[in-house]
């Protein structure tokens, strides 16, 4: 029982080691074909919040915000089942460069990286409450950066990469008249 005791509080004391900064990239490979529309992939800065809502999972990647989007991305485009929809914090627009050093830069390499796909800019505290809402009951992954600039996170929020909302209003609209 003593000895029993003695092994459960090296356990406990024993710090759980941190993933390499190359090991984000192979979870990330592993998480999205298990991920579906309603799930999320969140790239955030170095302050953002661990959250409690049960499906959220956070991995530490010790790794550029930039890095780690443009591997999102690729590995997005790569899946036939998923696509992104974007939301940015819509305080990032207004952060000026006096205040926050390299925020115009980081503006403009983001701008670049997500031309051509659905993006919406929302309140932060708004996408924070859509997210805790999301974790509830789908899964998120969260992947934080070392990135120091605030408001700067990139939540992306995937949907069927196959059936859009054009198709499902009309199924919709053939449910309703038969």
């Amino acid at each position: 029982m003593i000895s029993a005791l003695a092994f459960t509080t090296a356990l406990l004391a024993t710090p759980l080691p941190q993933e390499s900064s190359t090991s984000w990239k192979s979870e990330l490979r592993k998480e999205i074909p298990l991920l579906g529309h309603r799930n999320w992939i969140v790239v955030a800065d170095s302050a953002y919040p661990a959250q409690n809502s049960p499906g959220i999972r956070t991995i530490v990647t010790h790794a550029s915000q930039i890095e780690v989007l443009k591997e999102v991305l690729s590995q997005l485009s790569k899946a036939k089942h998923v696509m992104p929809i974007v939301h940015l914090d819509k305080e990032l627009s207004y952060v000026p460069e006096a205040d926050a050093r390299g925020v115009t830069a980081y503006r403009k390499e983001l701008a670049s990286l997500l031309k051509g796909k659905p993006t919406q800019s929302e309140l932060h505290e708004d996408i924070i409450k859509n997210l805790d809402d999301a974790g509830k009951t789908f899964h998120v992954l969260l992947l934080k950066t070392d990135f120091t600039v605030p408001y700067t996170s990139v939540f992306l929020q995937l949907d069927c990469a196959y059936w859009g909302p054009e198709k499902e209003a009309k199924l919709r609209k053939i449910m309703n008249k038969g």
